[in-house]
């Protein structure tokens, strides 16, 4: 029913490289796409390659990313996850997890979104939005991301699992939003456990406001 609604569903980041795909992931931590989308044209303009950016000066680094926050510890993850990929893998992102999530600034949300994404692997990456929707919809009850994850991949068709990610995702921004779902919008409302709870919440508070 997701697939249906969302059949166009793609990252919302803008890259053209596997490597402007990883630095834009890390990027987007604790920020919208939207303004890593506005960020990095200017990152990239100034340093191309992994090459370059891992060359780069830290502060023209920071002051080119400083919308994105926390603007000090991600120039210094791309820079140095951009000199490992020049310095170990000739520039290349590598298609191994092992190897993703070992350069710096890199964990297993972004290793899936790089391995689903840039190289279209089985990866299931676990976000807010992820973590929300697959809650609200009884995916999972997972305490964790991985925890989520795991419960979510043994649901799911393994060809369909990189898409996944993206119809929980663009579920969560465009109907299953926080703090209050829109409910009546909701292609998955008949069979979502969370809908009655909703509704109930909403009926009180509509009470409340006529008291």
């Amino acid at each position: 029913m997701l697939e249906a609604a969302y059949p166009q569903a793609v990252t919302a980041l803008e890259y053209e490289s596997p490597f402007t795909l990883l630095i834009a992931v890390i990027l987007s931590a604790q920020t919208t796409d939207v303004r890593v989308n506005l960020t990095t044209p200017f990152l990239f303009a100034a340093y191309p390659t992994p090459q370059a950016l891992g060359n780069a000066p830290i502060e023209d680094v920071e002051r080119i990313i400083k919308s994105t926050g926390f603007f000090r510890m991600k120039a210094k993850n791309i820079v140095a996850a951009a000199r490992a990929l020049s310095e170990h893998y000739g520039g290349e992102v590598p298609n191994d997890r092992d190897k993703l999530e070992a350069l710096p600034g890199v964990g297993r949300k972004t290793a899936s979104v790089v391995l689903s994404v840039a190289f279209a692997d089985a990866a299931f990456a676990v976000d807010t939005h992820v973590f929300r929707v697959s809650h609200r919809l009884g995916l999972t009850l997972g305490k964790t991301p991985r925890q989520v994850e795991d419960d979510v991949v043994k649901l799911v068709p393994k060809e369909k699992l990189r898409f996944a990610h993206h119809w929980l995702i663009l579920h969560g921004r465009e109907i299953c939003k926080a703090p209050t779902p829109l409910c009546a919008k909701c292609p998955v409302q008949q069979i979502c456990p969370s809908a009655p709870i909703v509704a109930k919440a909403l009926r009180a508070k509509a009470r409340a406001k006529k008291k």
